[in-house]
């Protein structure tokens, strides 16, 4: 900070109107500025005499004959035009401006914020012509979903994020870790394209060809997945594929022995109930399994299935 400066804010300081941003300057500024700092003590040691003596006040007599007089010297002014009343009162202004730095400051900034007020509101009410849209990434695929939107504060635009599916492709052996990955993926995919089917299919050829039939954290991921086909899938033909896949694992596989019984007693499709109880015959001579071929060769509805359980049966030995 120059001396000019200082010397200008010392006579705020005396006066209480500087404001607090600026007298972190103006202290570093008399530390090291000996004038200024005589400059200082002169004006508060002045303004302390002023503060000591006391304030006579004028006696009414005194007051009243300068009115008087006061009242006769305008009287014999004449009057003004209108332009020198407007320079008067411009100057008088200016002069209260500058004896007060802090309304001065004040009425700049409410200058401001009515200019940026006003050009808001223009422009908020301005008529816009419809904005292009801009597309941050144009790679083809589909939009899987939206993650954000945001408006620009007083405009129609909208910014919007989405992700966007990409189809890719990759090529590998079955026994690769990330394609059979992609097959249990497949096997939950929509009936429309086939490739639930094609996805079953090529794991349960996996399963027959005994290749370990595994895939996930805890080793059965694809006898899981062939599981929930067997049970849930809709298509008759995807359900055959996974009791084909699963035929490895009947006898020593509890779980995978409980789903073909199911699939014997509820399934919609007789192929597949025929093709469960030709699963079965290494396993006959289990008594859950006989006690569900008895059921089903006495009380099922079709004769056709109720005919090959009771061949299925008298194959071997009736265990009790």
């Amino acid at each position: 900070m120059k001396c000019e400066k200082a010397q200008q804010n010392i006579v705020l300081v005396t006066y209480g109107e500087l404001p607090d941003e600026q007298m972190a300057s103006l202290e570093e500024h008399l530390a090291g500025c000996e004038a200024c700092s005589r400059e200082l003590q002169a004006q508060l040691a002045m303004h302390e005499a002023l503060a000591s003596n006391p304030v006579v006040d004028p006696s009414p007599n005194l007051l009243a004959s300068a009115r008087m007089r006061l009242d006769e010297a305008l009287d014999t002014i004449p009057p003004r035009g209108f332009i020198a009343r407007l320079r008067s009162d411009l100057f008088g202004w200016l002069g209260h401006m500058q004896g007060a730095p802090a309304l001065m400051t004040l009425l700049i900034g409410v200058g401001f914020l009515a200019g940026n007020f006003t050009n808001r509101y223009q422009v908020a009410h301005q008529p816009k012509l419809p904005s292009p849209v801009v597309l941050s990434n144009t790679t083809n695929g589909t939009i899987a979903n939206v993650s954000g939107i945001v408006q620009t504060p007083n405009s129609q635009i909208v910014q919007v994020t989405y992700n966007r599916v990409v189809p890719e492709t990759v090529q590998g052996s079955l026994d690769d870790p990330q394609i059979r990955q992609l097959l249990l993926i497949g096997t939950k995919a929509p009936a429309t394209n086939g490739v639930r089917m094609d996805s079953v299919a090529l794991l349960a050829n996996e399963c027959r060809a005994g290749h370990q039939c595994v895939g996930g954290p805890d080793g059965g991921g694809i006898r899981s997945a062939l599981l929930v086909s067997l049970r849930y899938d809709k298509s008759p033909a995807v359900r055959m594929n996974a009791l084909d896949g699963l035929q490895p694992y009947v006898v020593e596989d509890q779980r995978v022995r409980d789903a073909v019984l199911e699939a014997l007693m509820h399934d919609s499709s007789p192929q597949v109930r025929t093709r469960a109880i030709s699963l079965l015959q290494p396993v006959e001579s289990d008594s859950s399994v006989r006690k569900v071929m008895r059921t089903v060769s006495t009380t099922d509805e079709n004769p056709y299935i109720r005919t090959v359980s009771t061949h299925a049966l008298a194959g071997t030995a009736d265990i009790q």
